[in-house]
């Protein structure tokens, strides 16, 4: 079972870390969380992926819809110290292109 820490920084970053596999069961849990904190208002997003062990399809599908949210409300969504598992299906897929998966949490959204 994966479980997702959400928490805030003083600059107003949601920062969300999914711990564990984010396969299709946890999928629909990290659309619900980034959804939610869309609709809260909190449009810049950070996805600390850190502890996330595994990665599939559907956690992809997860990330790049919290994306289109988070940018259709004038934000962005990042994507901060992948695993070597993360990266690798990230540029497998070509999404590290997309996602630019950045090293530090700290650093996301400085450019």
């Amino acid at each position: 079972m994966i479980e997702f820490a959400v928490e805030t920084t003083p600059q107003g970053i949601a920062v969300v870390r999914p711990q564990g596999r984010l396969n299709m069961a946890a999928a629909r849990r990290l659309k619900e969380v980034l959804d939610g904190l869309v609709g809260d208002g909190r449009n810049r997003i950070v996805v600390d992926m850190e502890e996330t062990t595994f990665l599939d399809s559907s956690g992809l599908g997860a990330l790049i819809a919290g994306l289109k949210s988070a940018r259709q409300a004038g934000g962005d969504l990042r994507v901060a110290r992948p695993t070597e598992a993360v990266r690798t299906v990230f540029s497998l897929t070509n999404l590290d292109r997309v996602l630019k998966p950045r090293d530090t949490v700290e650093d996301a959204f400085d450019d």
